[in-house]
């Protein structure tokens, strides 16, 4: 998919885009994806001008196709199509779904891009807020199910009227490192990629620090952090509640859903943080560990290679055996 230049995703993009230097250092600021995004690196300014633009180009050209929100999306043509006809896709598409298949397998199920019916009915930007009844929740899960989602080679088809796709959890993040990817085409040294609290680094900061610090940031105190990672070569992705939710009756509901219940997670957790390879495999084990709660979540983040989490509870906090080797130590 390319984007003309007066495409209104890449106009807007455009519009937002920023591109700040201190010397051989730059950083490049936008708004995609309903998110702020930052990239940090050490170029001449011509190498600079040119990952930017590139940069603003492959993020318009993902939202514009992925989006769920554009009425014009294949993601959107795809969940139109449910329960009629098969839908067209390329490489990258079945490159994505594949991923969606194994984050499913791997969390066994609690990943589910179809979980789509069920956010709408907990829509907690609704005012005011309503709790759905058991009846709106059970039909709603009849719509719901990876397992049913068709594919061939070239084609997709949900054979289900009502059913659709969202790839929230993994398409953002997958962005991240296609992003990063990129960007080091260009033979930098070192770059941080941020897309709103998804993250890749690779190498060095600009600074000459050993490693990239990483802030986490504190579910009750949005804006400040809690404890910062140095990291390098390794993405970090954060889940959690605590921005995207309502409360009823002293009950808070969050965004995040749990599709075994049909229900908002409830296990007291608030954020989930992972280091992972990729950051499409953080965010996928960072939603999932969320999800699935302290025992069954912490065993997830374990169980993958060369990844470490934490999750963090009101009163408590959860992690893997080598997560404080990345923790900052306050001098």
């Amino acid at each position: 998919m390319v984007l003309t230049a007066d495409h209104p995703v890449l106009a807007r993009i455009r519009d937002s885009a920023r591109l700040a230097s201190n010397g051989g250092r730059h950083t490049v600021t936008f708004h995609a994806m309903a998110t702020a995004c930052k990239l940090s690196f050490a170029a001449s300014t011509e190498t600079a001008r040119v990952i930017a633009e590139s940069a603003v180009r492959r993020v318009a050209d993902f939202e514009a196709k992925y989006s769920r929100f554009l009425p014009d999306s294949l993601i959107s043509r795809i969940n139109v199509a449910a329960g009629t006809d098969w839908t067209e896709i390329d490489p990258e598409t079945e490159r994505i779904l594949a991923l969606c298949q194994e984050a499913h397998f791997l969390t066994r199920g609690v990943f589910d891009p179809t979980a789509l019916p069920l956010i709408q009915l907990w829509n907690w930007k609704q005012t005011p807020p309503i709790v759905p009844t058991a009846k709106a929740i059970d039909a709603a899960r009849q719509k719901t199910g990876w397992r049913k989602v068709q594919r061939s080679p070239g084609r997709v088809r949900l054979p289900e009227p009502g059913m659709s796709l969202d790839l929230g959890g993994i398409g953002k993040e997958y962005a991240v490192d296609q992003v990063a990817r990129l960007a080091l085409g260009h033979g930098l040294p070192g770059i941080l990629v941020d897309f709103g609290q998804d993250v890749f680094v690779y190498g060095q900061p600009p600074d000459g620090r050993p490693a990239w610090k990483i802030g986490l940031e504190d579910p009750e105190r949005p804006g400040s952090c809690w404890t910062a990672l140095a990291v390098q070569n390794c993405a970090v992705a954060t889940s959690g509640d605590y921005a995207r939710r309502f409360t009823i009756d002293g009950r808070r509901y969050g965004h995040i859903i749990d599709i075994r219940t049909g229900q908002p997670v409830n296990n007291g957790c608030r954020a989930v943080s992972v280091l992972a390879p990729s950051c499409t495999v953080a965010g996928m084990l960072s939603t999932a560990a969320f999800v699935l709660g302290p025992e069954e979540g912490l065993h997830l983040i374990e169980s993958y290679f060369q990844a470490e989490g934490c999750l963090v509870f009101d009163d408590r906090k959860i992690t893997t055996r080598r997560f404080y080797d990345h923790v900052i130590k306050e001098k």
